[in-house]
């Protein structure tokens, strides 16, 4: 099938675990004609969860993406992970979309992944849509599809309104806002009146455009004309002003195939939908640009996943937003100098790679073996587009961490190239190298994600890792001033070095970092030299200067110092400033900051007594508690991270395996003065060891 750009939905569908993503994935490319069988997560016959670890454990991992040609238009639609421990390809899905399809299950309402997913696309200014599946299912302790509706409203306000309504228990669905053909709207659903609803999403739509609406009271609804209704309907979409709610069973089939109507007729394509955040520049210095979704014009891309597939080796996904790309173009990554050739495109159905001549703006198409391509990376086709990159994503920040080996002599190599691929392809694992213990630490968003990464090193890579808990990443800081002082002088027997500092340091406020600031009146300390001092200052906040932590949050002001015509030099500064920093820390009244994260702890309600007791022993702040669903809640607390090694089997003791929870970073705070004491203690500076 040929289309163009105002043919093209991008639609991804997020939410909850178990609300039937994956299902109505399914359920879709059927009805859309592009698999002749919808498959199941029981047997394993997805599109979508393809991957054998997805497969063995019956839920999703990654994003996967399959299209869909219906009626005309062509659907890019990409399937996301439910768990919070997989954000990271769910988030990334946001950059390649107009639309996010938000999922709930009518036997289940409102979970903490629907509220998640609601307000990560709001913040992104996508256009939402919830789609309530199960509504043959029967309801669990009194959820109905009305009561998920009555919910929704409550929750999200009351733009959330239905396009269309189940009737007679769920067997099927009518149309309530009248775009659907053969639509009456005098009939009746299991939600009451048809002609009620649709009044209320008409006045919802018109009032968003002053013309329309002065047309609607002067004419009545019959006067408007398609036209006008849908360019009202998608400025509602783009401004937030309506969320369209559809009901659907993706087992039965009920109300699937409406699902892709709509999504045809009202759906914005992407010369629609609120222009994509493009910056131009870095910092602050970053200007805001549009790409507009022209074919003829210059390239603009954006990779928003990496797969390492062992066939056809490292896959680029990438949305189009400008310009056409064709075999053979020639595309820059990034700032890069060298272009590479696309010898071959594809476009993607689960781990299906379906060759194509080109992609056009609003497209998503892949490219194979450019070791280049990266998340997030920029491919363009002129250096006009230089320093082009999108706003970035608000992914949460990694908190888990172990520190892993090899289990075997000799491969550690192999283990580091494997590690690099796995980060490749979720921007919430990331591996570091802690050169103070010499370790290797993987960090991701949970034990499980760890977990599972490990074993795609084993079933992937066929490496076995041995793996134990790291060093918690605490850091130092000073909650006083100081002025601190330090004369090097040597002397070698030749030309000797000398340099003389004087500075001030200060506290910053939390998470400001580091600032070096130059005070230093009449030369004493040349220009040139003041790199140096700075230098040392750094080396010595990264070495720490009271347990071995890295410094934080500090000012550092040089003021005064000497100098020698012949033995000044550079060293003697980088060593006359560490000291003097050094001098100045031990009278600022040095601290320990421990990581404090935001800790969601979900488990049925029988467990709250158990849970926030111990809690509590861990130094916990309990901010509160809330109703998730029937019979379970939700508690929220701040802890300090070294509390919580262990917590994962301790929850799932306490809850008989039905306790979960996630973490995001939170902030910095002093450690108690025991705590500080035993890691003072611990610590044995270099200098001292040797």
């Amino acid at each position: 099938m040929s289309y163009d750009t105002t043919s093209i939905r991008n639609v991804a569908l997020a939410g909850h675990p178990a609300a039937g993503k994956t299902t109505l994935f399914e359920a879709l490319l059927h009805a859309g004609g592009t698999v002749p069988t919808a498959g199941t997560i029981e047997r394993g016959s997805t599109v979508s969860d393809f991957d054998p670890i997805e497969k063995e454990r019956g839920h999703s991992l990654d994003a996967a993406i399959a299209g869909i040609d219906h009626g005309g238009t062509h659907i890019n639609l990409i399937d996301t992970p439910g768990y919070p421990d997989f954000r990271g390809p769910a988030l990334s899905a946001l950059a390649a979309v107009e639309t996010v399809m938000v999922v709930i299950a009518a036997d289940s309402g409102i979970e903490y992944g629907a509220r998640r997913m609601m307000a990560h696309a709001k913040a992104r200014k996508l256009c939402r849509v919830v789609v309530i599946t199960k509504i043959d299912h029967d309801g669990t302790s009194g959820n109905t599809p009305a009561r998920v509706l009555d919910e929704l409203r409550e929750t999200f306000g009351n733009e959330c309104l239905p396009l269309n309504l189940p009737a007679d228990g769920g067997t099927h669905v009518v149309d309530c806002f009248g775009q659907a053909d053969g639509n009456t709207l005098d009939g009746v659903s299991d939600l009451g009146p048809v002609a009620d609803w649709h009044q209320k999403i008409i006045d919802q739509v018109v009032e968003i455009n002053e013309t329309v609406m002065e047309r609607y009271l002067d004419l009545g609804e019959g006067g408007l004309s398609g036209k006008e209704l849908h360019d009202a309907f998608e400025q509602c979409l783009r401004e937030g002003h309506l969320v369209p709610v559809l009901f659907c069973s993706a087992r039965s089939g009920v109300g699937v195939g409406e699902l892709l109507d709509v999504a045809e007729r009202l759906f914005p394509h992407p010369g629609e939908a609120n222009p994509p955040p493009f910056l131009k520049g870095h910092g602050a210095d970053a200007q805001p640009i549009t790409a507009m979704p022209d074919p003829d014009a210059h390239v603009i891309a954006d990779v928003f996943k990496i797969a390492n597939d062992p066939f056809v080796g490292k896959l680029g996904v990438f949305r189009v937003y400008q310009g056409t790309v064709r075999k053979d173009t020639q595309l820059f990554v990034d700032d890069g100098r060298k272009p590479f050739k696309v010898g071959h495109l594809f476009k993607l159905r689960g781990k299906e790679h379906i060759e194509i001549e080109q992609a056009i703006p609003g497209d998503i198409a892949a490219v194979a073996k450019v070791e280049d391509l990266h998340f997030d990376a920029v491919l363009h086709d002129s250096h006009d587009e230089d320093h082009i990159h999108l706003a970035a994503l608000d992914f949460p920040r990694p908190m888990f961490g172990l520190a892993v080996e090899a289990a075997s002599k000799g491969q550690e190599q192999k283990l580091a190239t494997a590690l690099h691929k796995l980060a490749e392809e979720d921007p919430c694992f990331i591996v570091e190298h802690e050169v103070e213990t010499n370790e290797t630490v993987v960090r991701g968003l949970s034990d499980l994600h760890l977990r599972i990464n490990l074993d795609r090193l084993r079933d992937r890579y066929g490496l076995e890792v041995s793996s134990r808990p790291p060093r918690i990443a605490y850091r130092e800081t000073v909650s006083g001033h100081a002025e601190g002082h330090h004369r090097h002088k040597k002397q070698t027997g030749g030309a000797g070095q000398f340099g003389e500092v004087f500075l001030r340091i200060e506290p910053l406020p939390r998470g400001e970092g580091f600032a070096f600031v130059d005070e230093v009146k009449g030369g004493t300390i040349p220009g040139q030299f003041l790199p140096a001092v700075e230098k040392g200052v750094r080396q010595a906040m990264q070495a720490g200067a009271l347990a071995g932590y890295p410094m934080q949050d500090v000012r550092v002001i040089v003021f005064d110092g000497k100098h020698h015509p012949v033995d000044s030099k550079e060293v003697a500064f980088v060593a006359a400033g560490k000291k003097a920093f050094l001098d100045a820390v031990s009278k600022a009244r040095p601290q320990v900051l421990e990581p404090i994260v935001d800790l969601e702890v979900h488990a049925p309600e029988q467990h709250m007594g158990d849970i926030s007791g111990g809690l509590a022993s861990k130094r916990a702040r309990i901010n509160g508690t809330d109703a998730a669903r029937s019979s379970e809640i939700v508690v929220k607390a701040q802890v300090p991270l070294s509390e919580l090694e262990g917590y994962a089997a301790e929850l799932k003791s306490v809850t008989a395996g039905r306790g979960r929870y996630s973490l995001d970073f939170s902030h910095y705070e002093p450690v108690p003065a025991n705590v500080q004491q035993k890691l003072v203690g611990a610590y044995k500076p270099k200098h001292e060891e040797d």
